[in-house]
């Protein structure tokens, strides 16, 4: 942005305008033009209206203003942009280099990658073992129950011998 604000700096004083004509003619107030002419991005809470400004004067000027929007547009994305273009463009590269080889048993990446679409698949089969697992529980508690109110054998005899035991004449 220093680069672009001293150019627009120079073309003024070219043009013979004085820092404050230009201000007064852009309606903007002296400290944003000497702000916008030294780069001093800080001093500008909206990135938008900064654009619109330097787009503005650049027009005052007469320079074309697409042109000085096209180096504030490459200014911005340098200062904002954590990775570079060309980092962005060697790693598309190379991925797309690792989608061209060959895929073998023996070269294949030993990466387990979490696919959710599998998990969908097994999702019904899951369920359908857990309702098999529950109803099988269900049968073995309700056998479990009905065996112990169920008398034995042992248990009818011996009802059976007491009862002979007491019996009244």
């Amino acid at each position: 942005m220093k680069e672009l604000g001293e150019y627009l700096k120079e073309k003024r004083k070219e043009n013979g305008v004085g820092l404050e004509e230009a201000a007064e003619d852009l309606n903007l107030s002296r400290d944003d033009v000497e702000n916008i002419e030294a780069g001093n991005i800080r001093a500008f809470r909206d990135v938008l209206k900064l654009k619109v400004m330097v787009k503005d004067y650049a027009k005052y000027l007469g320079l074309d203003p697409e042109k000085v929007v096209d180096e504030f547009n490459d200014f911005l994305f340098e200062h904002t942009s954590k990775i570079s273009l060309e980092d962005i463009l060697e790693a598309k590269q190379k991925k797309e280099e690792e989608e061209k080889k060959i895929v073998s048993p023996y070269t294949k990446s030993t990466k387990k990658h979490f696919n959710i679409e599998k998990l969908l698949k097994l999702k019904p089969l899951f369920i359908t073992l857990m309702i098999i697992l529950l109803l099988l529980l269900v049968i073995f508690i309700y056998i479990k129950i009905a065996s112990e109110r169920k008398p034995s054998n042992r248990n009818v005899e011996l009802m059976n011998v007491r009862s002979e035991e007491y019996e009244f004449a």
